[in-house]
C-alpha cells in the first residue's frame, strides 16, 4: 500500500465528526450556519448578529430541502431562524453537525457533488434539510460542514413534534388505568434519527460515496472508516484536540495534546518505515536461501556474509580498473570505509551466515514488537483508568435516573444530564468487553501504567538503535545482492557460451 493511500486512511479516520447544538450550551443554529457559510446572518432568538463574512476559505454553501419544506427555507436566515423559534425549550437539540474530510485526491470541482450526493441521499430523503458548506484553504485538507435538522417537517409544511404520546395497552388490546386516574402512557419519537445506529452507518455511506469517485477518478486510494485495530493497523491513534486546544494550534501557538499527536504521528511513521525495511529484508532472505542453496550443490562450503563483502569491494576495484588513479583511489577508500563498518557491524552481533542474519531481523521485529504491544496496553490501562473514573462518578447519576418511574420527570432528567449518563454507558460497555465481569482495582492500572511508562522512556532509544541495526543489514544486503548478480550473470554468460560450442560442434 503506498504512503499517499496511508495518508488517505489517516484523514477519514480523524475527520468525520458528529455534534448536536444545544441550547443548554449556549450554541446556536443561525450562529453554526453564519460560521459554516460566511455569512452575516440575524438571529431573532438573541436579536444579535452572527458576523462571519471574514472567512474566506468558503468555496460553495448550499441548502437541500425535503418535500414538505417551505421553499423560504432555502434561505439560510430563515431556515435556522424557522428552527430557533420551534426548539424554544431552555434544553432544546437545536442541530445536528457534523464536518466531514473530503479525499484531495478528488478534483475540488467535484467536492460539492460529492457532498450534495451523500446529504441528499442519507439526510434530505429521509425528511431533514440539510445545510453544508464546503471549505478549502488549498491547504491539502478540503473539508464539508453540515447541518441537519432534527425534526420533520408535516405536509402542510410545518415542524412536527419530536414525540407523541402512545397508551399503554393490557393483554385485551386496552387502556392501562393507573391509580391516580390517568391513563398509563409512554413517549415516542416520532423519527429514529437520534438512534445511535446511524452515526455508523453515515460513516460507511460516506466511505462508499468517497471511494465511488476515488474510483471513478482513477485512484487507488481508498477510505476506511474503521478503527485502526479494526483495520488490522499497528498504529497508535492520536487524541482528540478538542475545540480550545485546535484553535490554539491553528494559530500557532503549540500545546500538550497537539505535541502528544506530533509525537505519536512520529511513531506510526517510524513504526510503518521500519516494518517495511523488515518486510524488505525477510522477502530478500527468502530469495537468496534458495539461491545459496542452489550454489552450494557445486561450491565444498557457503560463503560467509563477510567474505562476500570483501567480494564486492574486490570486484568494484576491479572495475575502476580503467579510472584515474585519483577517482580509483577516492572509490577504493569510501568502499574500504562501508565494507569495514558493515563487517564490524556482524562481528559485533556475531553474524556470519546468511541464516544468523535472518535471526538478527527476527530479534529486531521481536523488539519492535514488544516495544509496540507496551504501547498498546498502556493505551489500553489509560482508557480502564478513565473509563473508570467517569463509572464511578456518574454511577450515582445512573442510579438516580434509574429511581425515577414518572416518564415526564425522567426524560426531563435524562436530557438534563445527557452528557454524564451517556459517559457513564460508554464507560460500563468498555468496562464489560474489557474485564470480562472480573473486578478491577485502579490502583494496580496505575501502578502497572506507572511502570510500564517508565520502560517507554527507553523505547525511543531502542527503536532508534533497531532503525540503525536495519539500516547496516540493508548495507549488507546490497553488497551480497551484488556479488549474487554479478556470479549469475557470469553464470549465465559461461552456460549461453558453452551452447554456442555445443550448437557449433554439432
Amino acid at each position: 500500500m503506498s504512503t499517499l493511500f496511508e495518508r488517505s486512511l489517516i484523514h477519514a479516520l480523524s475527520a468525520f465528526k458528529i455534534t448536536i447544538a444545544k441550547r443548554s450550551e449556549n450554541k446556536s443554529a443561525v450562529a453554526g450556519a453564519a460560521y459554516q457559510s460566511g455569512e452575516l446572518l440575524f438571529s431573532e432568538y438573541d436579536r444579535k448578529v452572527k458576523d462571519y463574512t471574514g472567512k474566506k476559505e468558503v468555496v460553495h454553501s448550499e441548502i437541500l430541502l425535503p418535500p414538505n419544506a417551505p421553499e423560504e427555507y432555502r434561505n439560510r436566515a430563515a431556515l435556522w431562524n424557522a428552527v430557533e423559534k420551534v426548539e424554544n425549550q431552555w434544553n432544546s437539540q437545536l442541530a445536528r453537525r457534523m464536518v466531514i474530510a473530503i479525499p484531495k485526491e478528488i478534483p475540488p470541482d467535484q467536492h460539492a457533488r460529492l457532498i450534495r450526493e451523500y446529504c441528499q441521499e442519507q439526510f434530505v430523503s429521509k425528511g431533514m434539510c440539510a445545510d453544508f458548506a464546503i471549505h478549502d484553504k488549498g491547504d491539502g485538507n478540503p473539508h464539508a460542514h453540515v447541518m441537519l435538522t432534527m425534526r420533520a417537517i408535516g405536509e402542510d409544511g410545518k415542524w412536527l413534534p419530536k414525540s407523541r404520546k402512545v397508551y399503554d395497552l393490557d393483554e385485551n388490546g386496552q387502556r392501562i388505568k393507573l391509580p391516580s386516574g390517568s391513563w398509563k402512557s409512554h413517549k415516542e419519537d416520532t423519527v429514529d434519527w437520534n438512534d445511535r445506529k446511524y452515526a455508523e452507518i453515515w460513516r460507511h455511506e460516506w466511505e462508499v460515496s468517497a471511494n465511488k469517485y476515488l474510483e471513478a477518478n482513477n485512484r487507488l486510494e481508498r477510505l476506511d472508516m474503521r478503527s485502526y485495530a479494526r483495520q488490522g493497523l499497528d498504529k497508535i491513534p492520536t487524541v482528540h484536540l478538542g475545540p480550545e486546544a485546535a484553535g490554539l494550534e491553528r494559530k500557532g501557538i503549540r500545546t500538550n495534546k497537539g505535541d502528544l499527536n506530533r509525537d505519536i504521528s512520529r511513531t506510526n511513521r517510524l513504526k510503518a518505515a521500519l516494518k517495511k525495511t523488515i518486510r524488505s529484508l525477510i522477502d530478500w532472505l527468502t530469495g537468496v536461501k534458495d539461491a545459496l542453496r542452489e550454489a552450494l550443490r557445486e561450491e565444498e562450503q557457503e560463503k560467509t556474509l563477510p567474505e562476500y563483502l570483501l567480494d564486492y569491494m574486490s570486484r568494484r576495484k576491479a572495475e575502476r580498473m580503467d579510472w584515474s588513479i585519483a577517482a580509483q583511489n577516492k572509490c577504493g577508500l569510501t568502499d574500504l570505509r562501508k565494507i569495514s563498518h558493515a563487517i564490524s557491524f556482524l562481528k559485533g552481533k556475531n553474524i556470519a551466515t546468511v541464516d544468523e542474519l535472518g535471526a538478527e531481523i527476527e530479534r529486531v521485529t521481536n523488539e519492535l514488537n514488544r516495544i509496540s504491544q507496551e504501547q498498546k496496553r498502556m493505551e489500553t490501562l489509560r482508557r480502564l483508568i478513565r473509563h473508570s473514573e467517569n463509572y464511578e462518578k456518574y454511577k450515582p447519576i445512573d442510579e438516580k435516573y434509574r429511581s425515577i418511574h414518572w416518564k415526564g420527570q425522567k426524560e426531563k432528567f435524562r436530557e438534563k444530564h445527557r452528557d454524564e449518563l451517556d459517559a457513564f454507558y460508554a464507560a460500563d460497555k468498555f468496562l464489560r468487553s474489557h474485564l470480562d465481569g472480573r473486578n478491577h482495582s485502579r490502583s494496580e492500572w496505575r501502578k502497572e501504567l506507572a511502570e510500564l511508562e517508565e520502560v517507554s522512556k527507553s523505547h525511543d532509544k531502542t527503536t532508534e538503535q533497531c532503525r540503525s541495526d536495519l539500516n547496516e543489514l540493508k548495507s549488507v544486503r546490497y553488497c551480497v545482492s551484488c556479488v549474487m548478480a554479478d556470479d549469475k550473470s557470469r553464470e549465465q554468460k559461461q552456460n549461453n557460451e558453452l551452447n554456442k560450442q555445443q550448437e557449433y560442434e554439432r
